[in-house]
């Protein structure tokens, strides 16, 4: 790294000697005879340095690191804020502060030159750091059709900013005609925005607030520079004053533009949230039999969850007795007068136990009722063998709820059967003597099924970790040469543990290996075998056969071709890949979407899981674990989480696979320290060598 910022620190020096050749030249050329030199410089000389100054300063910004870390877009345009436009302004605000202080006697002085070719030193390096950093906005998530784009919009810009500072000037109207050509080219660019969709509301109104303060700073400079103009001429040629003022002019316009992309997009910011939130419960839904939760604790987040999801305005679970426990209620802004009322109404009809919604509750039999509310929707919690209970959600307003609605609840209220029936089967399991005895077989084979000798290469090399919270665990993973230089590499997690758990690791792997296995009757080495995608489909139709109805697996599953140097993956609703990108020294997850093994047993399934490619580059590492990792938790029950784990990787990156399997596991169990295991832990990390062997070899 040392070595890569040798040129750029080479490019600040020589951007400092121009800067200071600057100075010299207007200082000479304000006030002639100064330090008795008697010289004094052409206004030609002065524009050339401020050519050549300018054209560095941005040349090092240019080959400077990419400034944007990630998906922390917030923080690129604070840094930008709070770094050179602070600066800038400041030293605005001191020279306006000296001319107030000293009226009269500041103007023409050497101090007023060289605060002035300070702050065009300043502004210089602002417009290039906030260039940039669109650049860096606009290019995430970009194609390599918009990079060209920017390349070409880039070149014109800077050919047409120079060509102010001669002394020639173009006719108006072909001025006219480039400048809008080019506000029409950067409006067009400018629209390009994918970042914005990616802020949550509260990070959009930031970004508002931001790119607000920006246009302010550029604002500033224009007042500044208006304003010293008529003095202007004592320090230099009139063809730089209007130079820095179009900078001004095209930095503040793509800030505007910015700022309306994301005022755009405030309406929709609500929209992403929510359907994240139905995401993000479904997986805590998912993931609660893993967790080791009781059937109160599922119950209340389904409860929780559903009027989250909704936004009801009152709600009521009403939950079944059983052998084991009386029934009991949760109610939310509802009393227990007003759902008894409700449910003898729906019985009147034969609806107490069916999936209902009306949104006009003032007419018909619930008009009698005279409910402070205008909209109802009612979900059965059922299986096939037993009724569980029922949902109530009420909401003021009339045509509150949809179809849509009544969906994403159906698909949470199936979840949380499948989560207590799940957690019966286990408490009811654990009971007896002889499934501790079973477990034990189970442990002991499950152990025999992990792979004990990890693949080794010249391409790559591989660190595994992986810990039961119990006897035996639901995690797995394993891996098998291919035809062709080519490894693929498994992992996932079966829902439950125990006996079950194994058995099911078990069918996996024999699934894993049968598919996997060479196609004699294949034409060339990629139909040797199924692409991911296929796989899981395959296993996927394999499973449904196999499975119970209340079981599902999650699992990823990698080809990795490091003669060709790159890998295509597909995921069923596992964790999401945390990959270190060599090139762009960036570390992300790999967000791609999947659904887990199970789930749907129909021919259907194929149509939730996509495979993805990707060119891997030497020293890149990818990072594969199961939910156990980012799920442990402190003493405060917090979890450790993905970003944890990101930034893990992002201080350990350069080290070899076993080194970096060390610091992460070095960081969960300070974090964990003194704190039982919840869910099984599983951590698989992948570094393709600095070195790659040449092909063939």
């Amino acid at each position: 790294m040392a070595v890569l910022r040798k040129p750029f620190s080479l490019l600040g020096v020589v951007a400092l000697l121009s800067w200071l050749a600057l100075l010299a030249a207007a200082l000479l050329y304000a006030h002639p005879g100064l330090g008795g030199v008697s010289l004094s410089p052409p206004a030609g000389l002065i524009l050339v340095l401020q050519a050549l100054f300018t054209g560095i300063v941005f040349l090092y910004e240019r080959k400077s690191p990419e400034r944007l870390r990630g998906v922390d877009f917030i923080g690129l345009l604070q840094r930008l804020l709070l770094g050179p436009a602070l600066l800038a302004v400041g030293s605005v605000g001191l020279h306006q502060l000296l001319q107030m202080l000293l009226p009269g006697s500041i103007n023409g002085s050497v101090l007023h030159t060289v605060l002035y070719t300070l702050n065009v030193g300043l502004f210089v390096l602002l417009l290039a750091r906030t260039n940039y950093a669109w650049r860096a906005l606009m290019m995430f998530r970009g194609s390599e059709r918009l990079q060209r784009q920017w390349v070409a919009f880039e070149l014109l810009l800077g050919a047409t900013l120079l060509l102010r500072l001669l002394p020639y000037a173009p006719p108006a109207a072909i001025s006219a005609a480039v400048l809008g050509v080019l506000a029409a080219f950067g409006a067009y660019l400018s629209g390009r925005q994918k970042w914005v969709a990616y802020l949550s509301r509260r990070q959009k109104l930031e970004a508002v607030l931001l790119q607000l303060a920006i246009i302010g700073v550029m604002g500033i400079f224009v007042v500044y520079f208006l304003d010293t103009r008529l003095g202007f001429r004592l320090v230099g040629p009139a063809p730089q004053n209007a130079f820095l003022l179009l900078n001004a002019f095209f930095a503040s316009f793509y800030a505007l533009m910015g700022l309306l992309v994301t005022l755009f997009n405030l309406p929709t910011a609500g929209v992403f949230e929510q359907k994240r939130e139905e995401i993000l419960t479904m997986q805590r839904l998912t993931q609660l039999i893993q967790r080791g939760q009781t059937t109160d604790e599922v119950y209340q987040m389904f409860f929780d969850s559903a009027i989250q999801t909704t936004g009801a305005n009152a709600a009521w679970l009403h939950v079944e007795a059983t052998d084991e426990a009386d029934n009991h209620d949760l109610y939310y802004q509802l009393t227990a007068d007003q759902g008894s009322a409700i449910s003898r109404t729906l019985a009147e009809f034969n609806l107490g136990n069916l999936e209902y919604f009306n949104n006009d509750l003032s007419s018909g039999s619930f008009s009698r009722l005279k409910l402070p509310f205008g909209s109802l929707m009612v979900m059965p919690l059922s299986s096939s063998k037993r009724q569980y209970g029922n949902i109530y959600l009420l909401q003021e307003p009339v045509q509150a709820f949809d179809r849509e609605s009544l969906s994403i609840l159906q698909t949470f209220a199936s979840q949380t059967v499948l989560s207590i029936e799940n957690l019966q089967l286990i408490q009811a399991s654990m009971r007896t003597q002889r499934v501790q005895d079973e477990l034990k077989i189970a442990s002991a084979v499950q152990d025999s099924l992990i792979p004990k000798n990890l693949p080794i290469d010249n391409w790559f090399e591989i660190s595994s970790y992986a810990v039961a919270a119990t006897e035996v665990g639901g995690d797995f993973y394993d891996f098998l040469h291919l035809p062709g230089r080519r490894l693929a590499v498994l992992i996932g997690d079966v829902s439950g543990k125990g006996v079950t758990a194994a058995f099911h690791v078990a069918q996996m792997k024999g699934i894993f290996h049968a598919l996997m296995q060479e196609n004699p009757l294949a034409r060339n080495d990629r139909e040797k075998y199924p692409v991911p995608s296929q796989f899981m489909t395959q296993a996927n139709d394999a499973l449904g056969r196999c499975l119970e109805k209340s079981a599902f697996i999650t699992a990823s599953l990698y080809i990795i071709d490091y003669e060709h140097g790159g890998f295509v993956f597909a995921r069923a609703g596992h964790c999401h890949t945390l990959y270190y990108h060599s090139i762009k020294e960036e570390v992300s997850y790999f967000q791609t979407p999947g659904l887990g093994l199970g789930i749907i047993r129909h021919d259907g399934y194929e149509k939730h899981i996509k495979n993805q490619f990707y060119d891997y580059n030497p020293g890149d590492v990818m990072v594969i674990y199961t939910d156990g990792i980012v799920e442990a938790r402190d003493a405060a029950q917090e979890e450790y989480t993905e970003e944890r784990l990101q930034r893990m990787l992002e201080e350990s990156y350069y080290l070899d696979a076993e080194q970096i399997k060390a610091h992460i596991l070095a960081d969960l169990h300070e974090f964990t320290r003194g704190q039982p295991m919840h869910d099984d832990q599983t951590l698989l990390v992948i570094k393709f060598r600095s070195t790659q062997p040449g092909a063939g070899l």
